[in-house]
């Protein structure tokens, strides 16, 4: 592996946002974290929304390193990296997806699984990826 990024939405506002140990871990550990601001909306009807889209530099990032790397893997089920995976493949790089179709509902969109070069399903690296929480019975009274 030549690189690893981590895509993510944060918002400024929270003191202490519930991804951050996550983010701190991965930045100790070598990734490439991007975050930008979750940004908040109200939708012309009166509810709050959030948009927290990563698609574009995520997409900018993989469009810039395709003439240097043979494969991308990409760990996501948005249709919307269609056209993105499409663009890299006409480089020459073999595109991998990992996602889920054994969820409920299924994480992937079937054109995305259709458009990779391999899929990996997420739940068969389980056992190479997950961990196990250590389960330490309560002490007795």
């Amino acid at each position: 592996m030549v690189r690893a990024f981590y895509y993510t939405a944060i918002f400024v506002d929270q003191e202490s946002s519930s991804i951050r140990p996550l983010i701190d871990w991965l930045d100790y550990n070598g990734f490439t974290v991007v975050t930008k601001p979750a940004k908040e909306f109200d939708d012309g009807e009166g509810r709050r929304k959030l948009k927290r889209s990563m698609r574009v530099e995520l997409a900018v990032d993989a469009l810039e390193i395709a003439n240097q790397v043979d494969n991308i893997m990409l760990f996501s089920g948005d249709g919307d990296f269609c056209s993105l995976i499409e663009a890299v493949q006409r480089r020459g790089v073999h595109v991998t997806v990992i996602s889920s179709l054994r969820s409920k509902p299924p994480m992937i969109a079937d054109e995305l699984r259709r458009q990779a070069d391999t899929f990996i399903e997420l739940d068969d690296l389980k056992a190479a990826i997950g961990r196990t929480l250590n389960t330490v019975p309560p002490r007795a009274a």
